[in-house]
């Protein structure tokens, strides 16, 4: 494939000439394409194409907006196979999941364009009988999605769906991992003949193409999913700026909480999928087993056992379940946190690393590490995000104890509960600190249609669904008198 920047409706080269390779995870001798490699001058020309084309896109009705998505799901649905394998190629997920992510994102754009029907203000009462009151949204503007490799193709459906359906115009950097996926959304939204500049694609790494769009002074909103070192230099940049609004989503260390009364052949399956679906390499997956300890010697051994068993491979042989890490890098740091583990005292139960052998040497394959600690503040393996297959067993004894070491982490996206007690579930929901719980589930499994954010150094909470609607838009107040007389509010004289 030919990567190219998308600037006012033409595919075009970066400005400076350069390129860069996609490779295959799975196969890293194998390059999937060749893409522009951007730099400051390209995205200041994504933002002035999309500035300019701003007026005449707020300016269509909400209604008109809308169909532009029911094509845009046309258009994904006629090749959908096609962007499967892409996206399970470029960024090594299991086709299944890479499946699922397509499908995640058709489920978005539908969703917004079941919105485009749906009220986008109210009717509110007034303390003045001849006064009628109304709250609606306008468009901020141009608004910056920077999407992470995880979920190329849903993660921006999520972020640029709302922000078009409002009136906003889009200015869109993929990860540089997964650049041509990135490219196909563009393709299927050119397909549903979006008008020129409404929606922009730059390639490139986050400091020469993404940095520029987050300070760009006529960028009104940033959208990021990604790191939380990267997200926090955002949000600093935009506190800065009076006009910048931003949402950013930033991973988690997350949890599931086995309490005494678990159904455990449930929750051992649920602890695979939360913990090695797509390698562990999702902001929701679960690399902390909280476990009742009068259950910890028979779920550790069922574990581990299932463990055993997964299918590590190319993403697109159907029988496979883990693919590879998406980086040589990505391999470099959970390697690091695993020995990292045993040098803080875990008691190894499965000693996962790299796989060299036959087709694993082709790719940056990793298999699962699994091991038992008790809880520590100054353990670091249990309060750092890995990104990888790296799953900690922790014991407890009381709810109150499962609380506390649930809560002991800075971060806050994802949690799963799994008791056969309501009442038990109840007081963890209440107590526990995230975003996105579940009982008796996996950690992961999000559906559209329901807000996705978590708490502390996980994000602002509002990354996705119909809470998005309200950060890409500003809500209006519009009072209207029909009296012949002024007559104001808590009872304010309107004498002169």
């Amino acid at each position: 494939m030919n990567g190219k920047n998308y600037i006012a409706g033409s595919w075009v080269e970066a400005v400076g000439g350069a390129r860069f390779e996609s490779r295959n995870p799975a196969r890293f001798d194998q390059v999937l394409g060749a893409v522009a490699l951007s730099n400051r001058e390209d995205a200041e020309q994504a933002v002035a194409a999309a500035k300019t084309a701003f007026p005449y896109w707020r300016g269509l009705s909400r209604v008109k907006r809308g169909e532009y998505l029911d094509r845009f799901v046309e258009a994904i649905k006629a090749q959908t196979d096609e962007i499967t394998r892409l996206v399970a190629s470029e960024a090594g997920k299991a086709y299944n999941e890479a499946k699922a992510d397509v499908v995640e994102g058709i489920h978005m754009a539908q969703y917004m364009f079941g919105h485009a029907r749906l009220s986008s203000g109210q009717v509110v009462p007034s303390e003045i009988a001849e006064k009628d009151a109304y709250m609606f949204r306008k468009p901020k503007g141009v608004v910056a999605v920077i999407s992470p490799w995880n979920f190329p193709f849903a993660i921006p459906i999520w972020l640029i769906t709302p922000a078009l359906l409002e009136g906003n115009t889009v200015v869109f950097k993929p990860s540089g991992n997964t650049p041509l996926v990135g490219e196909k959304i563009v393709e299927c939204f050119e397909r549903a003949e979006l008008p020129p500049g409404v929606l922009n694609l730059v390639h490139g790494t986050g400091e020469d193409a993404g940095w520029p769009m987050v300070t760009h002074p006529d960028v009104e909103v940033v959208l990021f999913t990604g790191s939380y070192d990267v997200g926090s230099r955002i949000k600093e940049a935009c506190v800065k700026d009076y006009r910048k609004m931003y949402a950013c989503e930033m991973g988690g260390k997350n949890a599931m909480i086995i309490c005494q009364d678990a159904d455990l052949d449930l929750a051992v399956r649920a602890a695979i999928l939360s913990a090695f679906k797509t390698t562990g390499q999702r902001c929701t997956s679960a690399s902390r087993l909280l476990v009742h300890e009068s259950r910890m010697e028979e779920f550790a051994a069922a574990f581990v056992a299932m463990a055993r068993r997964i299918v590590i491979g190319d993403p697109l042989d159907p029988q496979v379940f883990m693919g590879p890490l998406i980086s040589e890098s990505a391999m470099k740091k959970v390697d690091f946190y695993n020995l990292l583990a045993k040098q803080e005292g875990a008691q190894v139960l499965l000693d996962g690393g790299r796989l060299e052998e036959g087709a694993h040497r082709q790719g940056y394959f990793f298999s699962p590490f699994i091991y038992r600690m008790a809880h520590r503040k100054d353990a670091r393996v249990l309060h750092e995000e890995v990104f990888g297959p790296h799953v900690a067993l922790i014991p407890f004894r009381t709810l109150e104890e499962a609380v506390t070491i649930h809560n002991d982490v800075e971060y806050g996206l994802a949690c799963s509960v799994f008791t056969e007690d309501y009442r038990i579930a109840r007081r963890l929901r209440e107590e526990c600190e995230f975003g996105v719980g579940y009982w008796n589930l996996p950690t992961i499994g999000a559906e559209v249609h329901l807000p996705f954010g978590g708490l502390k150094k996980s994000g602002t909470g509002v990354p996705a669904s119909w809470p998005l609607l309200d950060l890409v838009t500003h809500k209006v107040a519009w009072t209207v008198g029909y009296s012949h007389e002024i007559k104001m509010a808590q009872g304010l004289s309107a004498d002169v």
